[in-house]
């Protein structure tokens, strides 16, 4: 992802104004907010939000916007000198470890049951937020702190990021098919990056030693290396080295021994065609229901409109 703050430091727009051209666009071409939706493509309800400025695209959101609409790259253009995060705040716990993401050299990270926080797409990210979370106010503040986190390692210059997942991050379920088969795609497209390695360590090998919990090795500029992890809602640093050393040996061994870029992206494959037929057939399924209903409507009306009297034969 190549998104920069405009030079000084200052926002060159806001995301008020990419979502009123957007809409500006969409409506010259005749589309509705899902037909848009629909073609890109995404949850209708993503593109109204992004629309009313209170959703921060993607750059892929971008540029599929572009192409669809025919707007020359002027979305794109518009989209990379907006600074999307001007103002985030991360819960108190996480601060630090937020701190060491924005000068990391490198992260090695291991998780468990859930995509890692650097590579959750926005939808995947508001569907987890919006399980723990009581307000929409609460989960787009929380989503906007996550995302913004992950523009360093997205960019084409990025610090290097190798990510091992347990195969229960694919299978494990987070805001449905649709939103799983859009998070399948976005790993095989940051796995492209030059920086950024995902693996798959598969449930059908039950002689991978994996780690108890999620996990990061993380390297900093000055030298000094630290193990993070978490258990509920806290999070946990510690730089000994003799600490770090136990996890990097472990780390290393767990991806060779896990399946290979190549092979990680052909299962991701699988998966996200999997759910990519699950959602469609969900999609078709409501659809037939929606017509199902409105024939009962329509028979409804029939049988409770006005009985109009038939003349009698005359005799």
């Amino acid at each position: 992802m190549s998104r920069r703050n405009a030079p000084g430091g200052t926002a060159a727009t806001t995301a008020g104004v990419f979502g009123e051209l957007l809409r500006h666009y969409r409506e010259l071409a005749a589309l509705t907010q899902d037909g848009l939706a629909r073609q890109i493509p995404c949850d209708r309800s993503h593109v109204a939000r992004v629309e009313s400025g209170t959703r921060v695209p993607q750059e892929t959101f971008a540029k599929a916007c572009d192409e669809l609409l025919g707007t020359g790259g002027v979305l794109v253009r518009l989209w990379a000198k907006i600074d999307w995060y001007p103002q985030v705040e991360h819960p108190d716990w996480f601060e630090r470890r937020a701190k060491m993401d924005a000068q990391a050299l490198a992260v090695r990270a291991y998780q468990t049951q859930v995509m890692p926080g650097l590579l959750q797409t926005p939808e995947y990210a508001n569907a987890l937020f919006a399980r723990r979370l009581r307000t929409a106010d609460e989960v787009d503040e929380r989503v906007r702190a996550r995302l913004s986190r992950q523009q360093r390692f997205l960019a084409p210059d990025g610090p290097l990021y190798i990510a091992v997942l347990d195969e229960s991050c694919l299978r494990n379920v987070v805001g449905g098919p649709r939103v799983m088969r859009d998070q399948c795609a976005h790993l095989l497209a940051v796995g492209q990056l030059g920086n950024i390695r995902v693996q798959i360590a598969p449930a059908d090998r039950p002689g991978i030693d994996r780690p108890d919990a999620s996990m990061s090795l993380i390297q900093l500029p000055d030298g000094q290396e630290w193990v993070y992890s978490e258990s509920l809602d806290r999070g946990h640093l510690s730089d000994d080295p003799s600490l770090y050393a136990r996890h990097a040996q472990t780390y290393d061994v767990l991806r060779a021994d896990s399946l290979s870029a190549r092979e990680s992206a052909a299962l991701i494959s699988d998966m996200m065609e999997g759910y990519g037929q699950h959602a469609e057939a969900r999609s078709d399924h409501r659809d037939l229901g929606e017509e199902q209903l409105q024939r009962r409507q329509r028979r409804r009306l029939r049988r409770g409109g006005p009985r109009i009297p038939r003349p009698r034969p005359r005799t």
